[in-house]
């Protein structure tokens, strides 16, 4: 009777942790030793860096906000504090697009949050 291994499985294994080292940085690619530090590694930070990705992306929307306000004689604070008290629905992603791609809309929003500071 022929002698049975656990090779297949194993190949299998290191498969699959080849495949989710997929574009790592020399080594870490192609050798398995080092692939499997890589990719137990980078699991253990997959989730952490997904919520992070969150706050960054929330915080280069302020900064583009503000940049934007500031053309309009306006600080951040006060333009969201005049958006909020004007019922203005528009969140920070939105008003950020606006501000870059289309500059005439953003100047309205702003005159909307100068005129609900005035009043």
């Amino acid at each position: 009777m022929v002698r049975a291994t656990s090779s297949p499985a194993s190949r299998r294994s290191r498969k699959r942790t080849l495949k989710q080292a997929k574009g790592f940085w020399g080594d870490r690619k192609n050798h398995i030793r080092q692939a499997k530090n890589a990719v137990m590694s980078a699991m253990s930070f997959h989730t952490c860096h997904r919520k992070l990705k969150k706050s960054e992306f929330r915080s280069l929307w302020i900064t583009r906000v503000g940049v934007g306000a500031k053309l309009h004689g306006l600080s951040y604070s006060k333009m969201m504090c005049g958006l909020k008290r004007a019922g203005c629905l528009l969140n920070r992603k939105m008003l950020s697009e606006m501000a870059i791609h289309d500059p005439e809309a953003f100047g309205n929003v702003a005159d909307i949050a100068k005129k609900a500071l005035a009043s």
